[in-house]
C-alpha cells in the first residue's frame, strides 16, 4: 500500500521479508499499489516501516517457466 506495507506472492515470500527489513535501504517495486489501510493487517509480510520507497512499475511480463528435459535415447 501506499504506506509501504507489502504483501508478497508464492515463493517470494521466503527471502523477500527477511532482506526488506535487512538492508539499510528498501526500494520495493510493486504490481498493484492500494491506498492505505486497504490491506488486512494480517496479511502484510513486511510492515511499511522497513520500506524507504515505493516504485510501481508497468507492462509487466509474466514468464512461466516450464520444466524441460530430453527424451530418452
Amino acid at each position: 500500500d501506499t504506506a509501504g506495507n507489502l504483501i508478497f506472492r508464492s515463493t517470494s515470500r521466503n527471502f523477500n521479508p527477511i532482506m526488506a527489513m535487512a538492508g539499510k535501504v528498501t526500494i520495493a517495486e510493486v504490481e498493484e499499489l492500494v491506498e492505505a489501510g486497504e490491506l488486512n493487517p494480517d496479511h502484510i509480510h513486511t510492515p511499511g516501516v522497513y520500506v524507504h520507497r515505493i516504485f510501481q512499475g508497468e507492462a509487466y511480463e509474466k514468464r512461466i517457466e516450464q520444466r524441460t528435459v530430453r527424451k530418452k535415447d
